[in-house]
C-alpha cells in the first residue's frame, strides 16, 4: 500500500471505535489524517498525540454533523491543513435511541436520519469538488452496518433504515462519480465491541447477538481495518467501486 504514502484522509466521527482504529492505520501507513470528533474532546487529542508520537501526522477538529456550516467548516479547515482530500471516510453516526414502534416520535425520525444519512450526502457535497479539482480522484468510504441488511436489534429499525439509505446512497453515488475516478464504496460492520455498544446494548444483548455469529466473537475495531486500507488504496481497489463490503463474523452473507 506505498500509495498511500503521503495521502490526506478526513475520518469522521474518529475519537473513538471503528474511526479511532483507522485514522491510527491510516496514520501507520503515511497518511496524514484529519481527526473529526463531535463530543470526545480527550479521546481525540489523545489519539494525534499518539499518532504525532509515533511520527505520524493528524490533527483533531470539532464539529457536530447535523449542523450544514460545521460540515463546511470541517472540510474547508483539512483542506487548509492537508493541501485537499483524497480520502473521505463517512463514519460519524449512531443509533441515539431504541424505540418501539408504540414509542416512535417524529423527532426521533428526524434526528437519526439527519445524523446517519443527511451528514453523509453533506460530507460527500463539499468534499467532492474537491477531489474534482485535485485531478487525480479519491475515495469515499461510507460506514453501514449489517443492520442495513437484517433490520438491526431490538428497538433500532430507525438507524437500520437509515443504513439502509447509506447502502443505497452509495450505490448511487458511484455510478455519478465513477468517470471522475472517485471510487464510492462502504463498509458495514457487524456487531463491533465499541462505545457505541457500551452505550445501547446490554451485555445480555450482545450475548444473543454474538449466538448469530458464526466465528463466535465480538468483533473488535482492528478487524475492520483491513477493508478501510483496502478501499482507500487505488493500487488495491483501483477497479472497485458501489460495493458494501461485509465485516461481521459471518453473521451476514449476501
Amino acid at each position: 500500500m506505498e500509495d498511500l504514502k503521503g495521502r490526506s484522509a478526513l475520518v469522521t466521527g474518529a475519537s473513538t471505535g471503528i474511526g479511532a482504529a483507522v485514522a491510527r492505520a491510516y496514520a501507520a501507513r503515511g497518511m496524514r489524517v484529519a481527526v473529526h470528533y463531535n463530543a470526545s474532546a480527550d479521546p481525540a487529542k489523545a489519539l494525534v498525540d499518539a499518532i504525532t508520537a509515533d511520527g505520524g501526522e493528524a490533527f483533531a477538529l470539532q464539529g457536530d454533523v447535523r449542523d450544514t456550516q460545521a460540515i463546511r467548516r470541517i472540510v474547508i479547515e483539512t483542506k487548509a491543513r492537508w493541501g485537499g482530500i483524497d480520502v473521505l471516510v463517512n463514519n460519524a453516526g449512531g443509533l441515539v435511541q431504541r424505540v418501539p414502534i408504540a414509542d416512535f416520535e417524529d423527532a426521533l425520525f428526524d434526528e437519526i436520519l439527519h445524523l446517519n444519512a443527511r451528514s453523509m450526502l453533506a460530507f460527500c457535497r463539499e468534499v467532492v469538488p474537491l477531489m474534482r479539482a485535485q485531478g487525480r480522484g479519491g475515495s469515499i468510504i461510507n460506514v453501514s452496518s449489517v443492520a442495513a441488511r437484517h433490520g438491526g436489534g431490538p428497538g433500532a429499525y430507525l438507524y437500520a433504515g437509515a443504513k439502509g439509505f447509506v447502502n443505497t446512497a452509495t450505490h448511487g453515488l458511484a455510478k455519478e462519480l465513477a468517470a471522475e475516478r472517485i471510487r464510492v464504496n462502504a463498509v458495514a460492520p457487524g456487531v463491533i465491541q465499541t462505545p457505541f455498544h457500551d452505550r445501547y446494548s446490554t451485555p445480555q444483548m450482545l450475548e444473543s447477538f454474538k449466538a448469530t455469529i458464526p466465528m463466535a466473537r465480538i468483533g473488535d475495531p482492528d478487524d475492520c481495518v483491513g477493508a478501510f486500507l483496502y478501499l482507500a488504496s487505488e493500487q488495491l481497489s483501483g477497479y472497485v467501486t458501489g460495493q458494501i463490503l461485509e465485516v461481521n463474523g459471518g453473521q451476514y452473507m449476501p
